[in-house]
């Protein structure tokens, strides 16, 4: 696409194959995305560094992503790994077929063979042949508050993780590097769980109604109000469940003859609630925003196909933090755009609220915006929050529309009302409403411990993704092999862990990802990271090409990171 103006306004500096002015390693390059950096001679991105650094005019603090190409090495074997894993799938189902190996898995029964079938066998492939050989990684079932630490019911196999036992054994105290308690909320002792048995007592566990009969609590119309203020906009609506916030609420908001402009690593919801509505959805690249342009400005130009009408409506999509990539979104930058072409922004903060911002009032906070740019507000209280459900925040005519014409809001049944306790106790202790200063010190803890835990990991040699200042922390495995090992080897040392791949994630970008919590102490994030790095040194982990110290003197808890 020939520059505009337009696109000098949001081209920035493009991203280069170097790394802090030196080129990288031959087998991997670093994409590095960084705010006030000294200007370098702009260079076509190629195709894996699609996305050009911001533009600075429109930030008011430095915004540092990155995310270190995979070597090429590594991805050659990589693809082989997948490769001989499929071989060995197609061999033992042949074998499964006549009988030779053991079949675990459904089938249709011989009396329904001339039906429509229900289970597609090929579709399932995946699933029996390279799932389930490292299935014992998931599901695991966890005995205590899931907190800084967590207690994990043992459980064993005998047939190759297509079933489990239980042995009746805990394993106790394991440190939990795997949950969204970003603010450590999630606990069974203090000011908010005393308040959660309260309302327990004075309003029961469930409401048996939906909002819009008998089950329209004060505790409901008090939980929003407050949440309105906290995000500062005119009103919200609160909701039961996070996942049906978004996949709820997008259909009443959209619908044939709009289109939704969607980022191309949106939760499930958000695909969800898009492909529900029946409007028309086009995808653009990852925080790209000349990608994002070029949409808008077709869309524009062209109007709805074979008609070329003008849209009804165009509505933006996009997440706070993106929770696979650990990335921010550039919200000025999609601010910017959507002022210039008149669309609508729907902005989803699930990971972003409470856990970014020096307030905790998730990425509009932590680019010191006016929440009024932003359309619809989205959010959910099951992470920051240490509770359940979700809400929408905006201008009260949106609210009112939501309030009438959303599934979510006719259908479903009431927040429950200990539910609606804990985020209200916990919302007004991260505003100072409660008289102390413990939702300050949370906040600030929790960033000191996602700087210290991102950069020991970086000095380690490992290649981790996203923001500097993002809590989720996405740590590169790529192998499929180094999945089920990496997280059976965590476990061995007590970590508890979260490993993903593909469908997940690309094929050849396999990871575990980390959660930081202001619940972990310096003691733990340092037992994690010896237990990491001997994991790295046991699989031979540490791709990454950036530089780091020659040597590592013995472990230390590095205090002068705080200091940053």
């Amino acid at each position: 696409m020939t520059e505009s103006s337009g696109s000098k306004l949001l081209n920035g500096e493009a991203c280069q194959r170097t790394l802090r002015g030196k080129n990288a390693g031959k087998n991997g390059f670093v994409k590095n995305h960084c705010v006030f950096e000294h200007p370098r001679k702009y260079r076509r991105p190629t195709e894996r560094s699609q996305n050009a650094a911001p533009n600075s005019s429109l930030y008011k603090k430095p915004f540092s992503e990155s995310f270190e190409e995979t070597p090429l090495l590594v991805a050659v074997l990589t693809y082989m790994g997948y490769g001989i894993l499929t071989i060995f799938g197609y061999f033992r189902d042949f074998l499964r077929h006549w009988n030779i190996e053991k079949c675990h898995i459904a089938h249709e029964r011989e009396q329904q063979k001339d039906f429509v079938p229900l289970y597609q066998d090929f579709e399932n492939f995946y699933t029996r042949n390279l799932y389930m050989r490292i299935r014992d990684n998931w599901n695991r079932p966890i005995c205590s508050v899931p907190g800084a630490k967590v207690d994990l019911v043992e459980r064993v196999t005998h047939n190759y993780n297509w079933t489990f036992e239980h042995t009746g054994k805990v394993v106790k105290d394991v440190i939990n590097m795997g949950s969204y308690n970003y603010l450590g909320f999630a606990e069974n002792a203090g000011a908010c769980a005393s308040a959660a048995i309260e309302t327990t007592h004075a309003y029961g566990v469930g409401v048996a109604s939906t909002r819009c009969e008998i089950g329209n609590l004060d505790i409901h119309e008090e939980l929003e109000q407050l949440v309105a203020r906290f995000l500062g906009v005119e009103s919200s609506m609160a909701f039961g469940m996070g996942f049906a916030t978004n996949s709820m609420n997008i259909p009443a908001l959209t619908g044939k003859g709009c289109l939704i402009l969607s980022d191309e690593l949106n939760h499930a919801s958000l695909v969800l609630g898009a492909r529900l509505s029946g409007s028309t959805i086009r995808v653009f690249k990852h925080n790209n925003m000349q990608s994002l342009e070029k949409l808008l400005r077709d869309a524009i130009a062209h109007g709805q196909p074979r008609t070329h009408r003008p849209w009804k409506k165009i509505l933006i999509v996009v997440e706070g933090i993106y929770s696979m990539e650990g990335s921010i979104v550039r919200l000025p930058e999609v601010i910017a755009l959507k002022k210039r072409y008149k669309a609508y922004l729907y902005l989803d903060e699930a990971h972003s609220i409470g856990a970014l911002g020096p307030n905790g009032r998730g990425v509009v906070d932590y680019f010191g915006l006016d929440p009024k740019d932003v359309d619809i507000m989205m959010g959910t209280f099951t992470k920051s929050f240490g509770a359940a459900g979700g809400y929408i925040g905006g201008r009260k005519e949106l609210i009112d529309y939501l309030r009438c014409h959303s599934h979510s809001a006719l259908y479903a049944t009431s927040m429950s009302p200990p539910v609606a306790q804990q985020i209200i106790s916990s919302m007004k202790i991260i505003m100072g409403e409660d008289g102390s200063t413990l939702g300050k010190d949370r906040l600030r803890q929790l960033s000191e411990n996602t700087t210290y835990f991102r950069r020991k990991l970086r000095e380690m040699g490992f290649i981790i993704y996203g923001n500097d200042d993002s809590p989720v922390v996405p740590l590169m495995l790529y192998m499929p092999a180094k999945i089920g090992a990496f997280g059976r080897e965590m476990l061995k040392r007590n970590i508890g862990t979260v490993v993903v791949g593909f469908p997940a994630t690309p094929i050849i970008e396999s990871r575990a990802r980390f959660c930081v919590s202001a619940a972990h102490t310096r003691e733990m994030l340092d037992t994690a990271l010896r237990a990491i790095g001997e994991v790295g040194d046991l699989l031979q982990l540490k791709y990454s090409r950036r530089e780091r110290p020659l040597s590592t003197p013995g472990w230390t808890s590095d205090e002068s990171l705080l200091q940053d």
